[in-house]
């Protein structure tokens, strides 16, 4: 009787409405989704709110969970059946460590990737949204580039302003390195005082942004697909089987 159960269970998880089912939670719990009645199958990730890291932030804040991001990373990128990743970011910023962990992981996947920023790309978003190979930007959107600021109790020692100096070097090298903008100019643009009333930084819309050598195109979700695709069907296959 048992037996019989679980055949059916089985079979019930592979109904259309039951993967339908699935891709709604996949996208509700995760932000995440997977089309496959496409030219090719590509996952889509989506960064969104604020970046979360080693403490949990109120319910009321939307976030983006740095411990559900890195698993599908990793996922997708043994996934062969996945020819391609596309990265859609509107994100306020968030936790420097886990940013940068989630943008060094994209930079060095071998998957196809490609980001699109909507609405904003703030502070660590920035990593984030030129760590794919290629990104786009839609014109209405907008990215603040600015120095590394921390909550919370603060020593006021030599040792604190050196920490922060090395943690925006890092972000420096790793943004100079995935884009095309220098690192003379984006220290500049992260050190302004002219532009924003109480903070110093730099706030840039699309064009801005792709002007600066920032992000490589402007363009909105067909552009970053019509170039995905390009990619895919430029590129080699990840991983051959060996005889």
């Amino acid at each position: 009787m048992s037996d019989t159960n679980e055949k059916r269970e089985n079979e019930n998880s592979d109904t259309p409405v039951q993967q339908e089912l699935d891709k709604a939670e996949l996208i509700e719990k995760m932000g995440q989704a997977v089309c496959s009645d496409a030219k090719h199958l590509i996952h889509c990730l989506t960064i969104i709110g604020q970046i979360e890291g080693h403490y949990i932030l109120p319910p009321s804040d939307k976030t983006t969970k740095y411990e559900h991001i890195i698993p599908a990373l990793v996922a997708i990128e043994q996934d062969r059946s996945i020819e391609g990743l596309v990265i859609i970011l509107n994100t306020v910023g968030g936790d420097v460590e886990a940013g940068l962990a989630i943008a060094e992981l994209i930079s060095g996947m071998k998957t196809p990737t490609v980001s699109v920023v909507v609405g904003g790309g703030h502070s660590i978003g920035v990593p984030l949204a030129v760590s794919a190979k290629r990104s786009f930007i839609v014109p209405s959107a907008t990215m603040t580039i600015h120095p590394v600021r921390m909550n919370g109790l603060v020593l006021g020692v030599p040792q604190t302003l050196n920490y922060f100096d090395k943690i925006q070097e890092r972000i420096t090298d790793f943004v100079t390195r995935n884009s095309k903008i220098s690192a003379e100019r984006f220290r500049s643009l992260m050190m302004n005082n002219k532009q924003l009333v109480l903070d110093v930084g730099t706030t840039l819309d699309g064009r801005d942004a792709v002007k600066e050598g920032l992000i490589d195109s402007l363009g909105g979700l067909s552009d970053a697909i019509d170039a995905l695709y390009e990619m895919i069907e430029q590129s080699e296959p990840r991983y051959t089987d060996k005889a």
